[in-house]
C-alpha cells in the first residue's frame, strides 16, 4: 500500500513567519497537536508541535529532568509561554521536517513515525510542496482494514 492511499489531503499548515500564538489558535480550532510549516510556495520547511512550544517555554535545565514537577516555580513556565507567544514559528520549529512522498509505502511511513517518535508526517511532492499528511491512526486504520500488504 502506498502513502497516497492512507494520507489526509485536506490538511492545514502554518507559515514560518506566523507567531506561536497563531499556531496555538490554529491547533485549538482544529484539534491538532502539530502542523507542517511551509514557505510562501507551500514547500515544507519544518514542523511544529505542542511539544516544541512546551520545550521552548521550559527552562533549559528541564531536559535533564524526568518530570515537570521538578520545576521549582510553575509560574516561570507560564511567564515564559507568555513571552514566546509573539515569536515566529520558525524560531521553534523542527527543521528539516521528516517527510514522505505519495509513492512511498505505508510501511516506510510507519517506520519513520516510530523511529522519530512522530505523530504526523507531511506528504510532499518532488518539489517539497505539501500535499497532505499521514498520521499514526490512519496507518493503524489501513492495517486493520487489511489494506496493508503482509
Amino acid at each position: 500500500m502506498k502513502v497516497r492511499e492512507a494520507m489526509i489531503r485536506d490538511v492545514s499548515a502554518i507559515f514560518e513567519d506566523e507567531t506561536i500564538e497563531d499556531f496555538i489558535v490554529s491547533c485549538l480550532r482544529q484539534a491538532k497537536t502539530g502542523l507542517p510549516v511551509v514557505d510562501e510556495d507551500f514547500r515544507v520547511v519544518g514542523f511544529i508541535s505542542e511539544s516544541d512550544i512546551i520545550r521552548g517555554a521550559l527552562p533549559s535545565y528541564f531536559s535533564l529532568l524526568q518530570s515537570a514537577s521538578f520545576i521549582p516555580d510553575t509560574h516561570q513556565f507560564v511567564l515564559r509561554l507568555e513571552r514566546i507567544k509573539d515569536e515566529r514559528v520558525s524560531e521553534h520549529m523542527i527543521k528539516p521536517a521528516t517527510c514522505v512522498k505519495q509513492d512511498d509505502t505505508v510501511i516506510y511511513a510507519a517506520d519513520l513515525l516510530i523511529k522519530h517518535n512522530l505523530k504526523i508526517l507531511p506528504v510532499v511532492n518532488d518539489n517539497g510542496q505539501l500535499l497532505g499528511i499521514v498520521n499514526r491512526i490512519f496507518l493503524i486504520h489501513a492495517a486493520t482494514q487489511g489494506k496493508i500488504d503482509r
